[in-house]
C-alpha cells in the first residue's frame, strides 16, 4: 500500500497511487478522501441491480461496478476530481483502453449511488453536482431506506423518488423491480 502524499494531487498522480487504504478512496478537489468498504447489503443491492440492468442495455453499453472515473472537472495538470460510482453504464469502447488508464465522464451514460447512511449528504448533493458538472447525463440514486426508492437525475432537474418498479426509456429502455433489490 502507498502512502498518501500530503499535498493536492492530479488525476495522473491519483491513479498512480494504487490501493493506499482499508476501504477505498475518491478525489475530491485533488484531496484524496478514504471511505469505509460498503457493507454487504449496500453490495447486494449493487450486485441486484446490475443484474437486472446488464441484460437490457443495448450492446454498445456494459454496466461496471465500482470504478474509477475522471470527473474532467480540472486541467491534466491540476488538482482533479476521480468518483467510484457503485454502478456506471459506459461505452463498451472505453474498455478497450489499457488498465492503467482512468475511465472519463465522457464515456458515462448513467452513474449510480446506492445511498449508505455515512454518504446520505454527498450521495444526494455533492456528487449530483460534481456529475453534472462533468457532463454526465444521468444519474441514478438507490436509497435503501424502505420502501426501496430510485430517484433518477436527468438533466439534473428535481424529480420524484420511484417505489416499486422504476421504468424509462431514457437514455435506454429499461425495466427495474426495486423491490427485490433487498431479497
Amino acid at each position: 500500500m502507498t502512502a498518501v502524499p500530503v499535498r493536492l494531487l492530479t488525476i495522473e498522480e491519483y491513479s498512480a497511487l494504487g490501493e493506499t487504504e482499508v476501504g477505498f478512496t475518491e478525489l475530491v478537489e485533488g484531496r484524496v478522501v478514504t471511505s469505509p468498504n460498503p457493507g454487504a447489503a449496500h453490495n447486494r443491492v449493487a450486485f441486484q441491480l446490475a443484474g437486472q440492468l446488464d441484460p437490457q442495455l443495448p450492446p454498445e453499453l456494459r454496466v461496471i461496478p465500482g470504478i474509477d472515473i475522471d470527473l474532467q472537472l480540472a486541467p491534466a495538470d491540476q488538482p482533479g476530481f476521480s468518483r467510484r460510482p457503485d454502478l456506471s453504464v459506459v461505452d463498451k469502447t472505453a474498455l478497450a483502453r489499457r488498465y492503467e488508464e482512468m475511465l472519463r465522464a465522457d464515456e458515462v451514460a448513467v452513474v449510480v449511488e446506492v445511498v449508505s447512511p455515512a454518504s446520505t449528504r454527498t450521495d444526494y448533493r455533492v456528487k449530483r453536482d460534481e456529475y453534472a458538472d462533468a457532463g454526465i447525463p444521468h444519474y441514478w440514486i438507490v436509497d435503501l431506506t424502505e420502501p426501496v426508492s430510485l430517484i433518477a437525475c436527468q438533466g439534473y432537474r428535481s424529480v420524484a423518488a420511484v417505489t416499486g418498479t422504476f421504468t424509462t426509456d431514457v437514455p435506454f429502455p429499461v425495466k427495474i423491480d426495486l423491490d427485490t433489490l433487498l431479497d
